[in-house]
């Protein structure tokens, strides 16, 4: 299943695999990508993989965030007990991707 706000500041699509019917989930990611925007206003697009393993019984909520910036594309991986606590593990690497990005811009100019 995937979706994509067309209101939002930065485009988020969302792709579950092995599940369905997170609208909660759902939005809890885009809100949360959306908040990166603070961090660096040069986002292109963005896409949200949200995964169950039945494998691993604590960690099973998988959470990957693929951020296309101009001329980079930064990705977070990360495993979690809830999808929540995935998506904000990933958010925080996104952060500090975003915040090194910024920099590097800034002092080539």
């Amino acid at each position: 299943m995937t979706k994509t706000d067309v209101n939002e500041v930065v485009p988020v699509q969302v792709t579950l695999r092995h599940s369905h019917n997170h609208h909660d989930i759902e939005q809890y990611a885009r809100d949360a990508v959306q908040a990166l925007e603070r961090i660096f206003s040069g986002i292109l697009n963005s896409h949200v993989v949200l995964d169950h393993q039945h494998n691993d019984f604590e960690n099973n909520k998988l959470a990957e965030i693929t951020l296309k910036v101009p001329q980079n594309v930064l990705v977070a991986s990360e495993a979690a007990a809830t999808y929540e606590q995935a998506i904000d593990s990933c958010i925080d690497v996104l952060g500090r991707q975003l915040k090194k990005y910024k920099d590097k811009l800034n002092n080539h100019r």
